[in-house]
This record gives C-alpha cells, sequence and structure tokens, in this order.
C-alpha cells in the first residue's frame, strides 16, 4: 500500500435533506500526484473533498487514508488526524476578522492540541507569506484585504503546517490570471517537493490541463 495515499472503496453518502446522494465505487490517488475534481454545481465535487478530509463520514464503505481508516475514527480523533495531516483550503476562506494575517495563517498550530507552536512555525508562516505576494500584510485584518488576498492567505494556512496531502476548494476561485498562476505553483512545488497529494476542485479549464488528471465526480460511481 506504500504508493497509495488514498483508497476509497464503495463509499455512499446522502444529506438529510434534499435527497442527494454520493456514490465512489473505487478511487485511488497516489504520492505527488496532483488531482483536478471537475463537474457541474451540485454534483459533489466539495461533498468529496468533505469526505476524504475526514469531515463528513460516509453512510457505507471505506475512506483510507495514509493507511489510516479515516472513515472508523472518531471525530475528536479525525479532527486531530487532519490538523496533523491534510492542508485544506476553503471555499469560504474561514479566516477569522480579529486576528491579523499572520495570525490567521497560525491558527491551526494554536487551536489543535495535535500540533506544536514554536518559532520555527512563525517563521514559516511568514515566509509563506512574503512567497504570496503578502509579506507586507503581516499585520493587516481580513477586512482591510481584497478576496484574492484572503484567498492567498487561506493559502498559507494550508502549508503552514507541512501537510502530507494538500485539499483545495477552488483555491484560486478569487484571483485574477497571474495570482492564479503564482498560488498553483506554489502548491504545485510543494507537491512536488514533499511528495504530497494535490487534489483540487475547479472550474477552470485553463488550470485543469496542468494537473496529473482530472476526475468528473460524476463518473466515479460507475
Amino acid at each position: 500500500m506504500a504508493d497509495i495515499v488514498i483508497e476509497v472503496k464503495n463509499l455512499a453518502f446522502g444529506y438529510r435533506v434534499g435527497g442527494f446522494c454520493l456514490s465512489v465505487r473505487a478511487l485511488r490517488i497516489g504520492p505527488g500526484e496532483k488531482m483536478a475534481v471537475t463537474g457541474p454545481s451540485g454534483s459533489g465535487k466539495t461533498t468529496l473533498l468533505n469526505l476524504l478530509a475526514g469531515i463528513f463520514v460516509p453512510s457505507a464503505g471505506q475512506i483510507r487514508v495514509l493507511d489510516i481508516e479515516v472513515s472508523s475514527l472518531s471525530a475528536e480523533d479525525r479532527q486531530d488526524f487532519r490538523a496533523l495531516r491534510m492542508g485544506l483550503v476553503f471555499q469560504e476562506f474561514e479566516l477569522l476578522e480579529y486576528l491579523d494575517v499572520l495570525d490567521n495563517v497560525l491558527l491551526p498550530c494554536r487551536v489543535s492540541p495535535a500540533l506544536h507552536f514554536h518559532g520555527e512555525v512563525r517563521a514559516r508562516a511568514a515566509e509563506l507569506l512574503h512567497d504570496i505576494g503578502l509579506g507586507d500584510k503581516l499585520h493587516r485584518y481580513p477586512g482591510s484585504l481584497s478576496q484574492g488576498e484572503r484567498q492567498r492567505v487561506a493559502v498559507c494556512r494550508a502549508l503552514v503546517t507541512k501537510p502530507a496531502i494538500i485539499f483545495g476548494d477552488e483555491p484560486t476561485g478569487n484571483l485574477d490570471s497571474s495570482n492564479r498562476d503564482h498560488v498553483m505553483e506554489i502548491l504545485f512545488r510543494y507537491s512536488a517537493d514533499t511528495k504530497a497529494p494535490l487534489i483540487v476542485v475547479t472550474h477552470d479549464k485553463e488550470l485543469i490541463g496542468r494537473f496529473d488528471r482530472a476526475v468528473d465526480v460524476r463518473e466515479l460511481a460507475a
């Protein structure tokens, strides 16, 4: 199993309200693999990411991540596993308005008992922000940032813990083409350097061709 980082078998998930159901017969993702998740709105792309990250629990089937059956862990253990091993860029950024940019990036290390905060992490956070073009905004607050700047802060937060897997839900959706390319360069480079799989939901047709493969979520049930 060393060549498989994420493996899904016979997964089923449905919301209590609305009647939506997602099925995945089989999915395997290897080390350093860059996978785009595609499909129309409402087809289950974000739901799939939430299942792989252990935010949602399937009603049937198995999800193994780094040889751990995440779908069988308790809510607390899933949260710790996510904090230690995963970096997530949410579609809505999830920045805290009362923290400045640097502290928003450092937030995972402050709130999770599974992580340890130390000077090296703070230096890494500042370095990531400089690399992504926000080095002059470390002590600004989210309310004074553009949507694109907030998106880039969220990307830095996802990488600060040196995750073994990166999930992105439209991580460049609020960026112009120049910043989009810069952010994706950082994510692709991190994936290549660390062998961390990069799984990204995107509608951007220009971007899809840069991934190793694109998977339409509707075809996973076949």
